[in-house]
């Protein structure tokens, strides 16, 4: 079988040759770690854990190393230390903020059915590989040195007489257009509009690092190039596939290849780029101002992990998303479906209807809809392509004492209200019966009545 991915940089589907069979690399850039994840955070890392998860069974788990990077060092997150620890030295009152928000990231996305990435490279661990990129590209004439910055120049990058790739031809953008659609910091330092900062200077108390091209005070590195110096240590030159949010095409991505590219004289920096879509949340931009503003933290507290997960995969990675309330209700009955046939079956080999949608750049609603097909077939089957995409951690009896635990509902005083309903139905008195029902509808209990008796479940 033959994995087919869209390539944001040729705008088609391409087939997948890695580089190397046996050390297949990809990196994802990661969280910026000062708050809460919100729910648009969660697409990525669910898209790219699916790819991490299919690449394995492909090629093989010792095969298969996926980069996925934490930033912290950020305005953000100074703004946050002191906010939060006033009383604290910046740079404690960071690392108290970076490792606090760290460990809430690694918490919410373990509870989506996450694996961890090989590697979690952290930005401020990487100082002395940014350095070298600089450095490289000062050198090379692809950067200067002004007012204590260093600044990189898309215009030195589209003139060079090389094999380089043109600047913007991710993106897909002129100069002009760059200058117009994107939020250009205007400096009187710099020589165009479209430069971007590779280094600056720290203000006092922020974090900072001895500067490159021989800049005397200290500062600190722009984002573009802490993501450069993560996969260049990482994963080397030259690698396979680069993800994210469709959001970082411009600027971040096009500036990381222009980076990577002119520092080491390639061609290319990943063979594919690829990016999820948007998100938005019952039709709407998610926005505080809006007040659906929605955290991954926020939603577990109502919905297990798988639901969520669930619920993300029906759309297709590359189209926008809706999330909604009652999509995530059909979500969450269709794993209480699966558990109780699936969960506690022994896994097979996984389906070639559900891996065939999924090698034709990560269809998962046709790969949902194939494990549909085998719910009623082969068991075995369905358990194991559940398994391929990061569902049945748990068995049947997990999953339903969740259910029970989240509801807050006594199973006992169920039983009761049952027993009473169905005295109650004997002796015609279907006022009194519909009035439990509906108490126990209430009570978040789903009844279903036959003519072997009345049955229940924990409904969302």
């Amino acid at each position: 079988m033959e994995l087919r991915l869209y390539d944001t940089l040729s705008r088609e589907k391409r087939t997948f040759v890695p580089l190397d069979p046996k050390n297949v690399r990809m990196y994802v850039c990661g969280p910026t770690v000062y708050d809460f994840a919100h729910i648009g955070n969660a697409r990525p890392v669910i898209v790219f854990d699916v790819l991490f998860r299919l690449l394995r069974h492909l090629y093989g788990e010792a095969h298969v190393k996926y980069v996925r990077n934490i930033t912290d060092v950020d305005d953000k997150i100074n703004d946050r230390a002191a906010r939060d620890f006033p009383g604290l030295p910046l740079n404690e009152a960071i690392r108290k903020v970076t490792e606090q928000t760290g460990e809430q990231f690694h918490a919410d996305v373990d509870a989506l059915g996450c694996l961890r990435p090989s590697v979690e490279p952290r930005a401020t661990e990487h100082i002395g590989e940014m350095r070298v990129i600089i450095e490289r590209l000062v050198k090379g004439g692809f950067a200067y040195v002004a007012e204590d910055h260093v600044l990189f120049s898309p215009q030195a990058m589209n003139a060079a007489n090389s094999t380089l790739p043109r600047y913007g031809a991710l993106s897909k953008r002129s100069l002009d257009e760059m200058i117009a659609g994107a939020r250009v910091d205007v400096a009187p330092y710099k020589r165009d509009a479209t430069d971007f900062v590779l280094w600056k200077p720290s203000k006092p108390g922020e974090p900072s690092w001895p500067s490159p091209a021989g800049i005397k005070a200290e500062g600190r590195p722009g984002w573009h190039v802490e993501c450069s110096a993560m996969a260049w240590k990482h994963l080397g030159e030259h690698f396979d596939i680069h993800g994210g949010g469709i959001d970082l095409v411009f600027p971040h991505h096009e500036n990381e290849v222009a980076q990577t590219c002119c520092a080491f004289h390639r061609e290319r920096m990943a063979n594919y780029w690829m990016h999820n879509g948007f998100l938005q949340v019952e039709s709407e931009k998610m926005s505080k101002s809006l007040g659906n503003f929605i955290t991954i933290h926020e939603l577990l507290a109502d919905w297990p992990g798988e639901v969520l997960r669930l619920n993300m995969l029906k759309t297709h990675y590359r189209s926008p998303i809706d999330w909604t309330m009652k999509s995530l209700e059909e979500s969450a009955k269709t794993l209480d479906d699966w558990y109780r046939v699936a969960a506690d079956v022994a896994p097979g080999e996984p389906a070639a209807s559900v891996v065939e949608p999924l090698i034709d750049d990560l269809n998962t609603p046709l790969a949902i809809a194939a494990m549909h097909g085998l719910r009623g077939g082969d068991v075995g089957a369905l358990a194991g392509s559940l398994r391929l995409l990061g569902f049945l951690s748990e068995s049947a009896a997990q999953w339903e004492g969740r259910k029970q635990q989240a509801s807050g509902v006594d199973p006992k005083e169920v039983e009761g209200l049952i027993a009473e309903r169905t005295a109650a139905r004997s002796r015609k008195d279907f006022k009194e019966s519909d009035r439990i029902r509906d108490l126990l509808a209430a009570m978040g209990v789903a009844i279903k009545d036959s003519k072997d008796g009345t049955t229940w479940e924990f409904s969302r």
